[in-house]
């Protein structure tokens, strides 16, 4: 059961995606294989993509982060 409101579970939302971000931003950890950096970059810019595509849900919220980082 979820005790979230629905500020509180947009905000939880968008702190995960902001994980990406900041992953993403960080780049390759030198004990990732590139193998292993590509899935990761993939699925962390696929989440990326889902949550900008959410569109109204992150109003108030700067997406540019989250544009930036998907590119």
């Amino acid at each position: 059961m979820n005790d979230l409101t629905p500020e509180q579970q947009v905000a939880k939302n968008y702190s995960a995606a902001m994980d990406s971000v900041t992953l993403l931003n960080a780049g390759k950890p030198e004990d990732m294989t590139d193998e292993d950096w590509a899935d990761t970059v993939k699925r962390n810019k696929d989440h990326l993509e889902i949550q900008i595509a959410k569109g109204d849900y992150y109003a108030g919220y700067d997406l540019t982060p989250l544009r930036t980082a998907a590119q």
